[in-house]
């Protein structure tokens, strides 16, 4: 990927989320790792009101972990709720990336941003490409929870 094909990739990408790929591609490899683990000490548990029907909400089962995935869209703005285990830090760290990144953001901004954020990231250099598939069908169940909200 050239530069300036990266860098329209990032513009793509709500400001929000663009300040977090920037922190990301700005350290080493072996960073990454660590943001990424604390990233997923920050994911915001499942709200209550989703918790009685978590076994309803979609589950992303490229994903080797369990997660559930809900997602709301109120005053043009799209919010993301998910639900995964302590135990899976790389998926719930980068879950909790695209939930800080995307919170907010207008479901036309949320479906303009790449599908590889996760390489963005730079996370392909720090992870399996097993994992690598599964982070990148989080945000493609993401991306399609908004088009049936809309």
């Amino acid at each position: 990927m050239t530069e300036s094909t990266l860098q329209e990739k990032i513009e793509r990408c709500p400001s929000a989320l663009q300040e977090i790929i920037e922190e990301f591609r700005e350290s080493p490899p072996r960073d990454r790792m660590e943001y990424l683990l604390e990233y997923a000490m920050s994911l915001p548990p499942l709200p209550a009101r989703f918790q009685a029907q978590r076994d309803s909400l979609e589950q992303v089962h490229e994903c080797q972990t369990p997660v559930f995935l809900a997602t709301e869209i109120n005053d043009n703005a799209v919010h993301f709720y998910l639900d995964i285990p302590p135990e899976s830090p790389t998926v719930r760290g980068y879950a909790a990336i695209l939930v800080e990144g995307l919170d907010g953001a207008t479901p036309d901004a949320v479906l303009a941003t790449p599908d590889d954020v996760h390489m963005l990231l730079g996370l392909h250099e720090v992870i399996t490409p097993q994992r690598v598939r599964g982070l990148h069908a989080l945000l493609g169940y993401m991306k399609k929870q908004v088009r049936k909200h809309l």
